[in-house]
């Protein structure tokens, strides 16, 4: 390409990293910088927010835990958990519901599954479900770390389609009256159909899923607002750490199986 060509699409590139730029740090951030950090350390980010987590927050305190998860995220690394906006979303359902049993589809590094333990009523318990092996290692240590034991915390190591048949039998989980999905968005609408095929959702019960504008889950909304069965409401939010970027948490209302 000459240089008289390259010059003339300057304006255009400079325009677009402009109009984008939220984007492109969100790419650097997430993708480039975590592929060198991948590379140097052999660790996965959450095991190295994990170590930082360790060192930096108050053990038996999941509050602080989750600040110093914030401050990683904010200042050191991007991690792709709720965040303390959402949070606010999911906390203020759990509190006000005071649901018995909440299911979590996607444990990530535990941050959510945190928000809802401190926030759910005695007696009541997270049974949360994580795919990958190493991501549930490290999720496990930041639940015992806060001081939540098995009893309020079960952490459930497999895939989702096909942990979701086996809940009853097999996990003691009759019905779940609060449901977060935070796993893959491209996942939510086979996960939630599972679970209204297994009977595991009783009428009332709340569905609450991360993501569903950025990267986005389309095929879930038009199911969830068209079946007729759910009373759809969206949250609209900014990404976690990246507030210019838009995002939105959809809470679903389950009316039963009609």
């Amino acid at each position: 390409m000459s240089p008289a060509i390259a010059l003339a699409f300057l304006p255009l590139v400079v325009t677009l990293l402009a109009r984008y730029r939220h984007y492109f740090r969100l790419l650097v951030r997430a993708v480039l910088l975590r592929g060198i950090r991948d590379c140097l350390t052999g660790l996965q980010p959450e095991e190295r927010a994990f170590s930082y987590v360790l060192t930096n927050a108050l053990p038996g305190d999941p509050g602080h835990i989750l600040a110093t998860f914030d401050h990683w995220s904010s200042h050191c690394e991007y991690l792709a958990h709720l965040g303390p906006l959402k949070g606010q979303i999911l906390t203020r359902l759990v509190t006000q519901q005071a649901p018995e049993c909440v299911l979590e589809l996607g444990t990530r590094c535990g941050y959510a599954t945190l928000l809802i333990a401190q926030a759910l009523p005695p007696g009541s318990r997270v049974v949360t479900i994580e795919m990958d092996p190493q991501t549930a290692t490290v999720a496990e240590k930041v639940i015992r770390l806060a001081g939540l034991d098995e009893c309020k915390v079960e952490l459930i190591v497999g895939r989702s389609e096909e942990v979701i048949p086996c809940l009853k039998a097999q996990y003691r989980l009759r019905q779940a009256d609060l449901v977060l999905l935070g796993h893959r968005p491209r996942c939510y609408l086979r996960d939630l159909q599972l679970l209204e095929a297994h009977a595991l959702l009783p009428a009332g019960a709340t569905v609450l899923a991360d993501h569903v504008l950025f990267p986005g889950a389309p095929r879930f909304l038009q199911y969830a607002k068209a079946c007729g069965r759910y009373r759809c409401r969206l949250h609209h939010t900014g990404l976690q750490y990246f507030p210019a970027i838009r995002d939105g948490v959809a809470q679903l209302t389950y009316l039963g199986p009609g």
